[in-house]
């Protein structure tokens, strides 16, 4: 005769399932989110291993996995490094450029900094070879204001 079993003999099988679904989800975002979830539920497999009740093991899995969340994640997200390439384009930024074709708000225009030529967009009106300094840069043009 096939009979229900209680929660308490399937609260290893939902552990392992809270670890390997928390394992997965990390896997595919890397945002260092999920994984203290499966730290947390194996705190809770061990417990549920040595006799805790359910509702102790709940209370384990809420705790270790909140701590870590709160504790770790900070300090492994300042460490692990992301797929940035590094390219000093950031060196630019306050540096004197020349002005080769001349524009205004709306209109792009290029202008030459170290020796590279660069599209550039300003809200000033820039004529040619007026000197004009980098404020920011947006995608692969320069945000530039014209010198006073």
């Amino acid at each position: 005769m096939i009979t229900l079993l209680a929660v308490s003999e399937y609260i290893v099988f939902i552990w392992f399932g809270v670890i390997i679904l928390a394992t997965v989800i990390e896997a595919s975002t890397m945002d260092l989110s999920s994984i203290w979830f499966s730290v947390g539920a194996l705190i809770a497999l061990i417990a549920s291993a040595l006799g805790a009740n359910e509702v102790v093991q709940m209370i384990l899995f809420i705790v270790v996995s909140a701590g870590l969340l709160i504790g770790l994640r900070p300090l492994f997200k300042k460490y692990v490094k992301r797929n940035n390439s590094s390219t000093n384009v950031d060196s630019l930024i306050g540096k004197t450029a020349v002005c080769l074709k001349g524009f205004s708000d709306g209109v792009r225009g290029e202008v030459k900094i170290d020796g590279k030529i660069w599209t550039a967009i300003s809200k000033d009106t820039i004529l040619v070879n007026d000197k004009v300094t980098v404020l920011a840069i947006e995608g692969v043009k320069l945000v530039v204001q014209k010198n006073q």
